[in-house]
């Protein structure tokens, strides 16, 4: 609660500064005396060239990654679900779970190292083959695929705990039902295990679909250039640009504010759905 309080909640009241002018240089007071702008800010970014760039981008990435992360993390906790041999299958997991507590620099770092023009071990594969060593990270028809590839490393194990936590609290009556009825694994897996997780299913979907606009702010930035930019260049990279680097502090709290509510229609919008489909929501 103290964590929530500190870093979300008090710093909400700074959103002003999206209805205003606000120069770094004028120092605290000027968030109690700066001059009101009203909508100024988000109709310059509205307007701007870079919005549907950074727009597309965004719900491209999230999309992609929600479309091969969101069902690869059920299949892995099915998969481990069957497994019986219990030395193997927690290897498995544990394997699974590490990258997830790798940090996103560690990751990225990685990423370079595998994809290096110079020493990669991707490159070195292409070159061993006959072929000329490519700029994955610098090619935009690559790098859309590298962010998802990565993120669903790193993430498929996570994932699947609280499906394989779900799973274990279904009667295990319904599976002993199953096999008198001559149902085998596969069948049991689809018409048992699948519909005694759907509600947990449904709840981390929708919180998915309320993160669709954060894109994966941190590996973006490590790992893109100006090569890119078309393909890579997302909403929180763009407010980092206009908000640190060019210290267009009103503009880019705008844009910030503007993602947030989009996510808080998305998160709404999804419940709403589920509820309609008779599906468990998150209230």
């Amino acid at each position: 609660m103290l964590y929530f309080l500190i870093f979300d909640y008090i710093p909400m009241f700074g959103i002003i500064i999206a209805f205003k002018d606000i120069s770094p240089f004028e120092g605290v007071q000027a968030i109690f005396t700066g001059e009101w702008v009203g909508f100024k800010h988000f109709v310059r970014f509205w307007n701007s060239y870079y919005f549907w760039n950074v727009m597309r981008n965004t719900l491209l990435i999230s999309l992609y990654k929600l479309f091969f992360g969101f069902p690869a993390s059920i299949v892995l906790a099915l998969l481990l679900n069957e497994l019986r041999h219990a030395v193997f299958k927690r290897i498995v997991q544990t394997i699974s779970y590490l990258p997830h507590f790798i940090s996103t620099v560690v990751v990225a770092g990685l990423v370079m190292m595998v994809l290096s023009t110079d020493r990669g071990l991707l490159n070195a594969i292409v070159v061993f083959l006959g072929g000329e060593p490519v700029h994955f990270l610098g090619d935009p028809a690559y790098f859309r695929g590298i962010l998802v590839i990565s993120h669903v490393w790193q993430s498929i194990g996570w994932g699947s705990i609280l499906y394989l936590a779900a799973m274990s609290g279904i009667d295990p009556g319904l599976y002993e039902a199953a096999k008198m009825d001559g149902a085998g694994r596969y069948r049991q897996m689809w018409h048992i295990t699948l519909p005694g997780i759907t509600h947990v299913i449904v709840i981390m979907l929708i919180f998915s679909i309320g993160g669709l606009l954060n894109a994966g702010f941190e590996k973006v930035l490590l790992l893109y250039s100006p090569a890119v930019y078309e393909v890579a260049d997302i909403i929180d990279t763009y407010v980092y640009r206009e908000g640190l680097l060019s210290l267009n502090y009103s503009f880019a709290t705008a844009v910030g504010l503007f993602k947030n509510v989009l996510a808080m229609f998305l998160i709404l919008g999804a419940n709403y759905i589920a509820k309609k489909m008779n599906q468990t929501g998150i209230w």
